[in-house]
């Protein structure tokens, strides 16, 4: 299986709109209401807001691909760019979304993996992400892979609060 990782461009605005969309749908439709998730959706994949993420200085986006077909996307921050004041030290893991049909390969190892390097080469202390209580899946894998919950924050799906648990792995 060859595997590519390339950072993206503002040229590639429409298909990371299209799988942030899809992935994301994909994974949460059946534990929230389709209001909810309409309502989520159309606010944070639109066009417009993909273009304004993609644009932040320090915010950046990898595609992952298998052969030469597009798999999954990763989304990490520093700095301001952060989803939480983290600190100057701290890098954050946003999204790691990988397409039902390649789940389960190593894809998502392989991308958290590039963003730890990437911590690394930064001289970050720490790697954080938030992710859903309810997503015990990913839950696990982070936690396999290192990670200690330190943490919680809001997170609205629609109208409905939900919490994201904070998992810190320190460098």
């Amino acid at each position: 299986m060859t595997i590519t990782i390339r950072k993206c461009t503002c040229d590639d605005v429409p298909q990371l709109q299209e799988i942030g969309y899809t992935t994301f749908k994909n994974t949460f439709q059946h534990q929230n209401s389709p209001e909810n998730m309409e309502s989520y959706l159309n606010k944070a994949f639109t066009i417009h807001q993909v273009e304004k993420e993609i644009a932040a200085q320090n915010s950046h986006f990898y595609f992952i691909y298998v052969k030469e077909e597009l798999a999954g996307y990763l989304k990490v921050n520093t700095g301001e760019a952060q989803t939480e004041k983290m600190g100057e030290d701290s890098f954050e893991i946003e999204r790691i979304y990988i397409i039902d049909q390649f789940q389960k390969h190593g894809l998502g190892k392989g991308l958290l993996n590039l963003a730890i390097e990437m911590a690394v080469e930064q001289h970050k202390t720490k790697v954080w992400l938030g992710v859903w209580e309810k997503n015990e899946n990913a839950i696990a894998f982070y936690k396999k892979m290192g990670f200690v919950q330190t943490g919680a924050h809001s997170f609205y799906m629609g109208d409905e609060e939900q919490t994201d648990i904070i998992m810190v792995k320190k460098l």
